[in-house]
């Protein structure tokens, strides 16, 4: 898929799939779909569902209902072929203040990442605090935002070898990712640090309940270990 393209596909009865080159195309079309459902200008939609490189549409068939009261699937036809006809704007960055993690960074995997990018354990903390990161999707688990916003030079893979269980608050890299665990779960990121209370991740009595939405800007703060 060539950057830009966009590609549209169903998905059961009620959805569309929406195709991206890339997360940064996905990220932009998201807020694209937005901006017009807020300007008013998007059809009946009860979901969108951004991802890595996709973004669902579900619910839209509520929109696309004839006269008779019955649903029209060439009506999401159609809505899918103006979907794959938009001009999207890149995704704004301004305007949000950054949601500020503390974290403590003494994660059994930071000698590991200290090694794969090639600076001292110490200075672990610096460059990835330094970073502007932003919440490009959620998912895995309820509170769990994949971060973007390291450069290629500092992505680390996966482990090897999987954690059968991660401790709440774990602040752990993998690709391009950053994320922040926010309850005990197995896991095969690389874990540099921790959060001190990841209660606020996730909270159902709040709305919204995941602190980290999509395109919520974010920033690491380092903070003692005996915080």
């Amino acid at each position: 898929m060539r950057p830009g393209e966009v590609r549209v596909l169903p998905a059961g009865p009620h959805a569309l799939l929406v195709e991206l080159a890339d997360g940064e195309h996905a990220e932009a079309f998201h807020a694209e779909l937005l901006r017009r459902r807020e300007r008013g200008e998007l059809p009946a939609v009860r979901e969108i569902v951004p991802a890595a490189r996709t973004v669902l549409l579900d619910g839209i068939l509520d929109g696309f209902l004839d006269g008779g009261g019955g649903r029209t699937p060439s009506a999401r036809d159609r809505f899918a072929r103006d979907l794959a006809s938009w001009r999207v704007e890149p995704p704004r960055r301004e305007g949000r203040a950054a949601v500020e993690i503390p974290v403590v960074y003494d994660g059994p995997d930071l000698d590991e990442v200290a090694a794969l990018w090639g600076v001292p354990a110490g200075e672990v903390a610096a460059l990835h605090s330094r970073t502007a990161f932003r919440v490009a999707f959620c998912g895995f688990a309820p509170g769990f935002g994949y971060l973007t916003g390291l450069p290629e030079p500092l992505h680390v893979p996966r482990r090897t070898t999987p954690r059968t269980r991660v401790p709440a608050g774990a602040v752990a890299l993998a690709g391009p990712y950053t994320g922040v665990y926010p309850r005990p779960s197995p896991g095969g990121w690389q874990i540099v640090g921790r959060m001190p209370d990841p209660g606020a991740l996730w909270d159902p009595a709040r709305e919204p309940a995941a602190l980290l939405a999509p395109g919520t800007p974010v920033r690491f703060v380092p903070v003692g270990a005996g915080a």
